[in-house]
């Protein structure tokens, strides 16, 4: 397959229908946000030859992430310097042979501030073949307050598998892009029925929330204006249930009978469970909720009866005897393979990330196998069974600072390709853009019936926090699993603990900064420049697992798609300057978190601007803001920014709590808006062990959020975990 850019309206063949170890594909949709803080969210419609669904199942999104039949899934997203992605995996050898169409769709998360994609900046779909490479692409133009928008379709005309570019938008949304198809959509608050009102407690409300779901599905057609042959239809679903029903549940995985008994009040009318033949053609009454799911995060009741705070609780995952490299490695491999095992939503969001199905995970570690007369262990094999096939992947694992072999790498894709695998997956410390982007360059043609991904330490942890305390774990005891996961992972023992050397060159480029001879042409400057990269990109990833929102590092227009003039822009500003700057933008926050680095003075500066209230004047205006920063710092600096740019006025907190006329020496002037910083030591050493610069960064980005920004929108912004924000500003206070 070749890369085509395709217009609105037009297709390309993909692949025959009868290719063999070619048909998993994955459609990546990508966007900029200039407005900031909006969410995009990509859904499937799986349709068989009459352009409509065949069940409830067949319509895969946020509340239904995985088709019946595991063909279809969403893969979950990232975001990177320039923009965000949303994908789903189509495998066409698993589809049934009765679907034949899938649409690609998109919808803009109502809670958002955009208004319609065309607030968005650079939308686009990308349709990558089996070998990760592009096989289709299609770019938005002219979108207007579209909030859903049907992107493109695969489907099958004769015996081929076809992309179509399809660009056709809602403005009511995903409810109404489904309402308009024929779907019944149940969105409103429950109503007062008796079910409802006889369940009063969290606990059984929750359960009723897991168990009635499910929605009715009516088809409708859409007429694509005669580009190739047939129209579109779309569908929709409520909600999958993947694998078999749970005991007491019927196949749409509604609980009935005895274990629905359970849940209810006496004074409740039980609900028998249907026969076979009414379950199979039944339609429930309620509809299709496209209202995304509460979800509420795993927390385990802290240990009370410690004598003593130097007492440590025992661990599951010892990091006690860890002692050569190869060790290391050994304990880390096998804690995350058995956590994968035992921690099934933890296991199926790694598995997706590399196209693997949400199905039974297996792992085994050390797995020998004979590669041209040599024995190859890789250091561990992972197989998924889904639906009747057997996705399968081997892994090769680095912790510390050891770093990827090609030529072990080379060996494990020619052993997947003989073996039949369908992934290679490298694990280590190394944090790579993301996009697909690998440490390492393989030849491609290695690529062409393997696939190769890479996955860093710092986002196995990030995926352990995100599915512990935001995502959630129904298991107590798989909670404390992965609880127990999270705290081996972030000890440094573990090997596995991050991103923690800022290299070789951090002293001397530090060293020349305090002398004021660092030029830009230095060579050592690159890999300082390098590793600041790295460093904004881990504490991305720390920020996500403890606000349970994607955070992403924001830049400029002019380099925000040029990685290469980024590093040049960095270079030359530290070379100026002195300083390393990023700026973090957090959804919900009320403004993006700029962080600068300055080496010459020793301090990092962290910043949020915000705008002034519309109403009032210039006094009512100071005190709104002063009023939300009860609990900063005294040292906070308040800079109040005029109409008139060339007015400025700025104090230390503790000067204007009880004075706050000090920051308008012209009561008259037009505020029009505010910076708020604040300044901490920075770390020298280039390690991550105490007083290195590694964790001055991050103490100072979270004592920042914690002590100012959380609380200028609170209930709004989310809150950074009580223990993490001690912890940092004890870190901050301490320097």
């Amino acid at each position: 397959m070749t890369d085509h850019v395709l217009a609105k309206g037009a297709n390309v063949s993909l692949l025959p229908r009868s290719a063999d170890g070619e048909g998993r594909l994955q459609a990546v949709v990508r966007w900029s946000d200039p407005v900031g803080g909006t969410d995009v969210d990509v859904s499937a419609l799986l349709l068989g030859s009459d352009g409509q669904v065949r069940s409830d199942e067949d319509f895969v999104f946020y509340n239904a992430p995985v088709a019946a039949d595991g063909a279809v899934r969403l893969l979950g997203k990232r975001s990177d310097d320039a923009a965000a992605e949303d994908s789903v995996a189509v495998d066409l050898e698993s589809l049934p042979a009765d679907v034949e169409r899938i649409l690609i769709a998109a919808s803009i998360d109502p809670a958002s501030q955009a208004t319609g994609f065309g607030d968005l900046g650079d939308i686009g779909l990308v349709l990558l073949g089996t070998d990760g490479t592009p096989a289709a692409r299609y770019d938005i133009a002219g979108a207007g307050s579209e909030t859903t928008m049907v992107l493109g379709e695969i489907y099958a005309r004769g015996q081929e598998w076809k992309f179509r570019a399809v660009g056709q938008g809602w403005d009511s949304g995903l409810a109404g892009l489904a309402t308009d198809h024929g779907i019944r959509i149940e969105d409103a608050e429950p109503g007062p029925d008796p079910l409802d009102t006889a369940i009063g407690t969290p606990e059984t409300e929750a359960a009723l929330d897991a168990i009635v779901d499910d929605g009715g599905v009516d088809e409708g057609g859409v007429d694509e204006g005669g580009v190739d042959e047939g129209g579109v239809d779309e569908g929709g679903v409520d909600d999958v249930r993947d694998g078999e029903p749970e005991s007491g549940q019927d196949g749409d995985g509604l609980v009935t009978g005895p274990a629905l008994d359970e849940l209810l009040p006496p004074d409740v009318p039980a609900v028998d469970a249907p026969s076979a033949e009414t379950a199979a053609t039944r339609r429930p009454a309620r509809g299709v909720r496209t209202r995304k799911r509460r979800t509420t995060g795993s927390a385990l009741p802290p240990l009370t009866l410690a004598v003593d705070p130097s007492w440590q609780p025992a661990r599951l995952f010892s990091v006690s005897g860890v002692g050569t490299g190869e060790e290391q490695e050994k304990r880390a491999t096998s804690t995350l393979m058995a956590t994968m095992m035992a921690v099934r939503d933890f296991g199926r969001a790694l598995v997706s990330r590399f196209g693997g199905p949400a199905g039974t995970i297996e792992t085994y570690p050390e797995v020998p196998f004979s590669l041209d007369e040599r024995t190859v262990r890789p250091d561990a094999v992972i197989r998924v069974a889904r639906a009747g096939r057997i996705w399968t992947a081997l892994l090769e694992v680095k912790t510390g600072s050891s770093e990827l072999r090609r030529e072990q790498v080379d060996s494990y894709l020619d052993l997947a390709r003989q073996q039949g695998y369908d992934a290679v997956i490298t694990l280590s410390n190394d944090l790579t853009p993301t996009g697909g982007a690998h440490p390492l360059d393989i030849d491609s043609r290695k690529l062409r019936k393997v696939t190769l991904h890479h996955i860093s330490w710092s986002e196995v942890l990030h995926e352990a926090q995100m599915q512990l305390a935001h995502r959630g774990v129904d298991d107590r005891m798989q909670a404390w699993l992965l609880a127990e996961l999270i705290r081996y992972l972030e000890h440094p023992r573990s090997g596995a603990a991050g991103f923690d050397d800022m290299g070789l060159g951090w002293v001397p480029v530090r060293e020349a900064v305090a002398a004021g001879t660092l030029r830009p042409t230095d060579r050592k400057i690159g890999g300082v420049v390098a590793s600041w990269d790295k460093l904004v990109r881990h504490l991305c990833l720390r920020l996500t697992g403890q606000l349970g929102v994607t955070v992403a590092p924001v830049f400029p227009r002019r380099v925000a798609r040029d990685a290469a003039a980024r590093a040049q822009a960095a270079v030359v500003e530290l070379a100026t300057t002195g300083t390393l700057r990023t700026t973090l933008r957090i959804p919900g926050a009320i403004g993006v978190v700029e962080v600068v680095a300055d080496l010459r003075t020793g301090q990092i500066r962290t910043t949020v601007p915000l705008d002034a209230p519309r109403d009032g004047g210039a006094t009512k205006r100071v005190n709104f803001v002063l009023r939300q920063l009860g609990s900063a710092p005294g040292a906070l600096t308040v800079e109040v920014l005029f109409a008139r740019r060339e007015q400025t006025s700025c104090e230390q907190l503790k000067d204007v709590r009880d004075r706050p006329a000090a920051l308008l020496p012209d009561p008259t002037a037009e505020v029009r808006g505010f910076r708020l910083t604040l300044c901490s030591p920075l770390g020298t050493k280039r390690n991550g062990l105490r007083n290195g610069f590694i964790p001055s960064v991050n103490a100072a980005v979270d004592a920042f959020y914690a002590e100012v920004v959380q609380g200028l929108k609170p209930g709004v912004a989310p809150r950074l975990p009580a223990d993490v924000a001690e912890e940092a500003i004890a870190a901050v206070e301490a320097r």
